[in-house]
């Protein structure tokens, strides 16, 4: 079985605050390397469980945070960016299953850090009328391939909005958000065995897992940060604008509701 990997960076246990995810200083620093030591927990746990291979994405911000030294030298590393589907870039059709690593609950949501793929271009974003996490948009797309979820980690409001939708994964909750920029957490040491032995039973149980699917066609919605993000989006033909900061898209598959999150995302950041 291959197990696929995404690592995110707010979900890990000791990060609290934006800072710790902005390269370019000491705080950032150390946030990466409880990332990174996360992670490797968890391509332990996989091969403990019978994993014969495991491809880790990273994620998070510059898709540069994981550090190859320290990282479980068994997996095959993806980083920087752009890349094509981003947070899932790399995943086929084949693979057994996926690892969600140090996740967070979506735009507008309680939790450590919520957000969905941009805190700054997006204050709301749903499919077909739901609110979306990127784990959420994510998972639908690995369905889309017909590949389960098998493991998600982070806080517990991740656990609270994104769990329903992977009843039979393994959900480890590393902290428990006080507020937005706050959290009572385990020790690293604490989380990272957690995470290691709900890996090793992932995979050892991945046939209980179904593909998360959500049913197309399409539509995305997206509620921008400012009317000006707004503007820019409707420049796109295809565009929609159905409020003053909001926009919308028709979709034939998850892979273009990616597409257009992505390619908004990216836009919005010209207007910083």
């Amino acid at each position: 079985m291959k197990i696929f990997i995404s690592a995110d960076i707010e979900g890990v246990a000791g990060v609290v605050t934006p800072l710790q995810g902005q390269p370019g200083n000491a705080e950032y620093e150390r946030a990466r390397r409880l990332m990174t030591e996360e992670v490797s927990a968890a391509v332990d746990g996989a091969f403990e469980g019978g994993a014969e291979a495991v491809l880790v994405n990273d994620a998070h911000g510059p898709m540069t945070n994981l550090l190859p030294d320290i990282l479980d030298a068994r997996a095959e590393l993806i980083s920087g960016k752009p890349k094509p589907l981003n947070m899932f870039c790399g995943l086929e059709p084949g693979y057994g299953g996926v690892f969600c690593t140090g996740y967070h609950s979506g735009i507008g949501q309680y939790g450590v850090l919520s957000h969905t793929v941009s805190g700054f271009a997006f204050a709301g974003m749903r499919v077909n009328g739901a609110d979306c996490a990127e784990a959420t948009l994510y998972g639908a797309y690995a369905g889309e391939l017909g590949v389960p979820v098998l493991l998600l980690t982070g806080d517990d409001r991740l656990a609270a909005q994104c769990g329903p939708h992977f009843p039979a994964a393994q959900l480890v909750t590393v902290k428990h958000a006080i507020g937005h920029r706050a959290a009572r957490a385990l020790s690293p040491e604490v989380a990272r065995a957690r995470i290691r032995a709900a890996a090793a039973i992932a995979v050892r149980e991945a046939a209980a897992c179904r593909p998360f699917v959500i049913p197309g066609p399409y539509r995305l919605e997206f509620d921008l940060g400012t009317v000006a993000m707004a503007d820019l989006a409707a420049t796109i033909p295809v565009a929609e604008r159905i409020a003053p900061r909001s926009v919308a898209f028709a979709a034939p598959s998850m892979a273009a509701v990616i597409g257009w999150v992505n390619t908004v995302s990216a836009m919005s950041a010209a207007l910083r």
